[in-house]
Order: C-alpha cells, then structure tokens, then sequence
C-alpha cells in the first residue's frame, strides 16, 4: 500500500509540471478547434463505510487511489459538454471492526468486535478494473486551458481481487474467499472544480455483499463513501 501512494504522488508531481507545457499551447497561434479535454485522471480518495451493522465503524487507515483514460467526446459546437467514457484501475482499503472469518464447515463468519476484542490490524482490501462514464460541463475553450468543470457520472467495476486482514498477537486471519461479496461495483460519482485540483464523491450503488449477515443476525451490506482529490490531465 505505502509503495503504491509513492507511485501516485510521483505521478501528481507529473502534473504539476503539466503547467509549463500547457502555457506553450497558449503562446502558440495555432488553435485546435477539434481539442478534447482531461484524459487522463489520477485521484487520492479517503473511504467512508454505511449500511454496515450496529457497531461497525472505521479503525486504522482507510483509503484508496485511482488512475486511468477517458476517450473525450465533445457534443456541442463550443465543445464546452461532453460525453467521456474510459477505462481504469482502483485500489481500496476498509479499516474498520468487522471480523471476516471462516467456520471448520467454510460458512463464512461475520462479527463486530468490540472494545474486549484487542486486535492490532482488521482490513478489507479490494483491486478492481473500472470503466467510468461521465457527462462533462466545462468554461474551457480552444484558448483557454485553465477553467471550471463539473462532471458527473458512474462507474462499472470488477474487483478482480480482494482480502480480509485481521491480526492479533499470535494470530492472524487471511481470507481470499468470500462467496457472498459480489464482485461487480456500481457507483455514482461527482467531481468539480478549477484547473488542477478537484474534489472527488463516489457513493456504491450496490453492496459489497450479497445475502450476509453477522453472527447476532443483523444484514451486512457494506457500503463505500469515498471523499478526495481527482487531478485530470490532457
């Protein structure tokens, strides 16, 4: 996880280099009446669980990263709206206190720990590949390459891995297999903003898990709230 947000933060610093080679596209004469905006994204999310059982909440480091392309595609003649639909990848960690666990019979265990249950790390971790689709409004124009934007979408996902982590002196749970956590994510999401930095919302349209409950009966739907920072570049 630490190595990944280095990678990230290199790529940031990508952008702001971007600056200088966006004010020679100013200087330059030439304009490009067919330009296409914000290929590229890179974001910083922190996560936010709901819809979780009673009891549950955030512990430890929750947080995530994003990156990938969108293909522009202007639908007006000032090229200021648009259609955008890409292709990405997402990275996400859940610290919280619900134990994922496994029974001799494999059922799957799920339990609130509580204040009595000392425990040094308890994590859900998820990869997934995205294909996010946006409607764009924007103040850009062909000389212009500084401006406002508000774009709002959702995202198709497929997590082609995850894991449940939890550790304790002397002990440790790992669990690969989770017949009830669905692999396709759906979710909204909305990002405005000016020039460089934006602010990112996503909210999971549907849960994590399918058909789950804890060992005290109540349903465990497991949802994502993710708060942060999208930096686009062309």
């Amino acid at each position: 996880m630490l190595n990944s947000f280095k990678i990230v933060f290199f790529l940031i610093g990508l952008v702001y280099a971007f600056p200088s080679f966006s004010q020679e596209k100013e200087n330059d004469t030439t304009l490009d009446t067919k330009y296409r905006e914000d290929q590229f994204y890179i974001g910083l999310n922190y996560n936010i669980i709901s819809s979780v059982p009673n009891g549950v909440n955030s512990r430890g480091l929750s947080g995530g990263i994003q990156l990938g392309y969108f293909r522009d595609m202007p639908i007006n003649k000032r090229r200021n709206i648009a259609i955008a639909i890409g292709a990405g990848l997402a990275f996400d960690q859940f610290g919280q206190n619900l134990f994922i666990g496994e029974e001799a019979n494999e059922t799957t265990i799920f339990r609130v720990l509580d204040d009595e249950v000392s425990f040094d790390q308890n994590r859900f971790t998820m990869a997934a590949l995205e294909i996010p689709i946006q409607f764009r409004w924007r103040t850009s124009t062909a000389e212009t390459y500084k401006f406002w934007r508000i774009y709002a979408g959702m995202k198709v996902g497929y997590t082609y891995w995850y894991k449940a982590t939890f550790k304790q002196s002397n002990n440790k749970v790992v669990q690969t297999d989770i017949p009830e956590f669905d692999n396709v994510r759906l979710s909204a999401n909305l990002s405005f903003g000016y020039n460089t930095f934006n602010f990112y919302a996503s909210y999971s349209i549907n849960p994590f898990f399918k058909d789950a409950t804890t060992s005290d009966g109540e349903t465990v739907d497991f949802k994502a709230i993710k708060l942060g920072l999208i930096f686009y570049i062309l």
